[in-house]
């Protein structure tokens, strides 16, 4: 692994820069980025890469943008697409790389785009807008889409509403690109789910809360053309204390799925479990501070070996050296200064 070659895309607000999109190669052997390129795109606050490798998708201010992942890692602009409402906060594809998924955390809207065989963003084909009061008449008294994921069948679409405390699953037309409601997945009241991550083989759903720091672990079958969810575990990322200010963020698998990541703001910590994957359940391997504040994304390396954290309220993303066997993680290196970063992805150079 240490041959092949990654780079990694930091999305960024663009306070003051107007580069949205940094671009890093990525030393696997030193577990370091070196600056490659950035691309000018206003507060990417999400990006995400279809399943065929080949493009990039970005929410942008005024809606997403789609560019070609050029052979050495590069992007190349290909379109932009309006989504007829508020800046969306997370963007993703289905498994045949044919619609696009954004999710609203301001106006609590979901819009399905239709994609061309070149990449390029083409026309929406469905918009909804969640509706109903939250648990509480205060931040959450109102819906707030957080994440839209489709499961591996590419049959049901699971929309995180982190206003309404549960999860929309979505029966999803592959033709028409539309979706209609088929069940809900509840979560605990002022819980705020945030991100959700599928297993390699599709058969685990994981949910992270945001508000009260806990992993929900459903599994997932269709039985008789109805999707179905059992709850099989639940792990408390934190300690759940009185008049606490941690939240939950980042979720994220290591490549080979082996394990999954979360990271807490408040505590600064990073959080990192390995899976079974017979079961799906998660056991943890560790949990350390990040030496930055809000860490809200973070990152195994490839390898397994080293993790990085996007800080966002420090501008900088730090690097560990990882060692899974004895659960530990060593500061690797200085910081490296990035503005209000969002997100990561690593991408294998073909």
């Amino acid at each position: 692994m240490e041959k092949e070659k990654y780079v990694a895309y930091v999305s960024t607000y663009t306070q003051g820069d107007s580069h949205g999109i940094k671009i890093y190669d990525v030393d696997m052997k030193n577990g370091r980025f070196i600056e490659k390129d950035k691309v000018e795109i206003t507060n990417s606050s999400y990006v995400t890469i279809s399943h065929n490798g080949k493009y990039l998708y970005s929410i942008t201010d005024f809606g997403v943008e789609a560019y070609t992942i050029l052979k050495d890692g590069n992007l190349e602009l290909i379109n932009f697409a309006p989504i007829n409402g508020m800046r969306g906060c997370y963007v993703s594809t289905d498994y045949t790389d044919q619609f696009l998924f954004v999710a609203g955390y301001h106006d609590g809207k979901l819009t399905v785009l239709r994609l061309k065989e070149d990449g390029a963003i083409g026309e929406i084909t469905d918009e909804i807008f969640h509706k109903g009061l939250g648990s509480i008449a205060e931040r959450n008294f109102r819906p707030h889409i957080n994440c839209a994921r489709m499961t591996h069948d590419n049959k049901y679409l699971l929309v995180a509403d982190q206003g309404m405390d549960h999860v929309n699953v979505y029966r999803f037309d592959a033709v028409n690109g539309k979706v209609t409601l088929a069940d809900v997945i509840r979560s605990e009241m002022e819980s705020a789910p945030r991100h959700i991550k599928i297993s390699k083989d599709g058969r685990f759903i994981y949910i992270v809360h945001e508000w009260k720091c806990y992993i929900d672990v459903y599994s997932y079958e269709e039985k008789n053309g109805q999707p179905n969810f059992e709850k099989i575990q639940t792990v408390e990322t934190i300690k759940s204390e009185k008049g606490s200010s941690n939240a939950c963020s980042a979720l994220t698998f290591s490549m080979d799925y082996k394990y999954l990541l979360t990271t807490i703001a408040g505590d600064n910590s990073a959080v990192l479990y390995s899976v079974d994957e017979k079961t799906g359940m998660l056991t943890k391997i560790f949990s350390l501070p990040v030496s930055g504040e809000y860490p809200k994304d973070a990152s195994l390396f490839p390898n397994n070996k080293f993790l990085v954290s996007l800080n966002h309220e420090t501008n900088d993303m730090t690097f560990f050296h990882v060692d899974l066997k004895n659960g530990t993680m060593i500061m690797n290196g200085p910081p490296i200064h990035v503005n209000v970063p969002n997100c990561i992805i690593f991408h294998k150079l073909s």
